[in-house]
This record gives structure tokens, C-alpha cells and sequence, in this order.
């Protein structure tokens, strides 16, 4: 065992995000070359800079690689239901409108079987931050086909190629009414943890997408290389390009990914129409 730290041991190393995080459960499990550990980073820092109360803070997550996230943030994290992540949020938002509620998951996760619960969240306009980490598959269960897999992109579940055209999550996240909608690689960190915090702060439902390399699952399946190559690869088609309206910012991992915040509105969220109603109930 020599040369091994037990998760529970103190090293005596002081890191800067050691009160957000839950020691315990340190090392993390995700794969070597996942862009999770640096989303888990950099949402633990856009939390530090909004000097978030982490009492105050609840963070959703579902079933996939992206689920396992809730567990290492040090406030109170709920691990739900394949698919059940927003609506379980909602029920926290409604219960207690002090929570700032923040769930992440998968693009499977959120938009197959989860699909019907992120639109009327956002018709509502529920107060929530929506992470969704877009690895192009279903990474944890194998690697089959997603809502968001590429044409002709070969998975698990589409030996000859994907058929299905894929979801375009911002044009769907501002066409069911999400008041922030941005995307960006998740090596583009200073930009991720910018659009974290604006979405934190918004007084409805904000969206933003995180494009991710999946190594292990899609990358293998599509000759991509290691992380580094598929990182460098999805680099080289992103192009940065805020304010285009969301049916034009583009997803095609093989041509062009427009990175940028695409919406930015305001309007009335569903704790404050429900609040006004009861007001108006109360005094007539």
C-alpha cells in the first residue's frame, strides 16, 4: 500500500475548494480523460465566487456519470430517479423558495426519458440552474445511442450509425421557455463558470449545456482518440458567437459547435406567479 493516501486520511494539503467538497468521498470515479472532474471544479468555484450560503445551496442530479457529481458537494445533494431530477427540484423550489436549486445530468438523463419534465419546468419558469453535460451517449450504462448522438456516429446500440437526428439542446431549451440559455466546452472554464453564475442568479429557469469527452464509451466506438484528442478536436470546430438566436447555434461535432449565451430575458418565475395568486386569493 505504500505511496496510497486513504480518501479519509488527512494529507496536510490544503486545497482551496476543501470546504465545498465532501472529503469522504474523494477520489472521485469517473474515467481518466472525463470532463466531469473539471465541471465538478469549476461549478465549486462559480459557487465560492457568488458567495453562495452552501445551507442554502440543494443540487439535483439523476442517473449517469454526471449523476455522481451531487455526491461530492459538500450541501445538500438528493441522487433521484432516473429521469425524475427536475421534478424533484421543482418540489424543493416550491417547498422552500430560499433554496437555490441546482440540478445536473446527462444529455440522457434530461432529454430522453427526461424530456417532458425539463420542457414544462422551463414553460413554468421554475427557478433552478439545468446543467446538462452532453457526452454525445449514454456513457455510464455502455455507451448506446442518446437524444444528442450524432448522425451516422456509431455506439453500443447503432453498430452501422446513428440514424435519429439529434436534439439541439439550446434551440429546445429557449423553445420551451428557459430565460438563460448558454453552452460551452468544458474545457473553456472561465467561460463555464461565467455562465454558472449568471445562471445561479436568474430569477427563473436557466439552462446551460456542457459539451464533454467521453473517451472511454464514444470516443473508443469512433476511432476519436484519448481525451486530449477528442478535447483538441471539439476545439478546433468551436467557435464562440453570443446572441445567435438558438435554432442557428449550431451542433455538429464533425463541422462547426457554436459556443456562447444565446438567451438572456426576464420574466415572471413560477414561485412568484404562485405567490401573487395566493396574495390576490388572500385579499379578495
Amino acid at each position: 500500500m505504500s505511496g496510497l493516501v486513504s480518501p479519509v486520511e488527512p494529507t496536510g494539503i490544503e486545497f482551496p475548494l476543501d470546504e465545498l467538497v465532501r472529503r469522504d468521498r474523494l477520489p472521485h470515479l469517473w474515467c481518466q480523460g472525463c470532463g466531469l472532474g473539471i465541471l465538478l471544479g469549476t461549478f465549486l468555484r462559480a459557487v465560492q465566487a457568488a458567495q453562495i450560503d452552501m445551507d442554502k445551496l440543494a443540487l439535483v442530479s439523476g442517473i449517469g456519470c454526471s449523476g455522481r457529481l451531487a455526491g461530492y458537494v459538500n450541501c445538500d445533494s438528493f441522487h433521484v430517479a432516473h429521469g425524475r431530477a427536475i421534478p424533484f427540484a421543482t418540489g424543493l423550489k416550491l417547498a422552500n423558495p430560499e433554496l437555490k436549486v441546482v440540478v445536473v445530468g446527462g444529455d440522457g438523463d434530461l432529454f430522453a426519458i427526461g424530456l417532458s419534465h425539463f420542457m414544462h419546468a422551463a414553460r413554468r419558469n421554475v427557478e433552478m440552474l439545468v446543467i446538462c453535460v452532453n457526452n454525445l451517449n449514454y456513457g455510464m450504462t455502455g455507451g448506446q445511442l442518446g437524444p444528442t448522438t450524432p448522425l451516422n456516429a456509431v455506439t453500443q446500440s447503432t453498430p452501422w450509425g446513428n440514424p435519429e437526428t439529434p436534439f439541439n439542446l439550446v434551440e429546445l431549451a429557449a423553445t420551451s421557455g428557459a430565460v438563460y440559455v448558454a453552452r460551452w466546452m468544458v474545457s473553456y472554464v472561465q467561460h463555464l463558470s461565467a455562465a454558472l453564475r449568471r445562471g445561479m442568479a436568474k430569477q427563473g429557469l436557466a439552462f446551460v449545456e456542457v459539451v464533454s469527452p467521453c473517451p472511454t464509451m464514444y470516443g473508443r466506438l469512433n476511432w476519436e482518440g484519448d481525451a486530449v484528442e477528442m478535447l483538441a478536436a471539439l476545439e478546433r470546430v468551436s467557435r464562440i458567437s453570443h446572441g445567435v438566436p438558438p435554432a442557428e447555434a449550431t451542433f455538429d461535432p464533425e463541422r462547426r459547435i457554436l459556443c456562447g449565451e444565446f438567451v438572456d430575458v426576464e420574466r415572471p418565475s413560477f414561485v412568484a406567479r404562485l405567490r401573487s395568486l395566493r396574495e390576490a386569493a388572500v385579499t379578495s
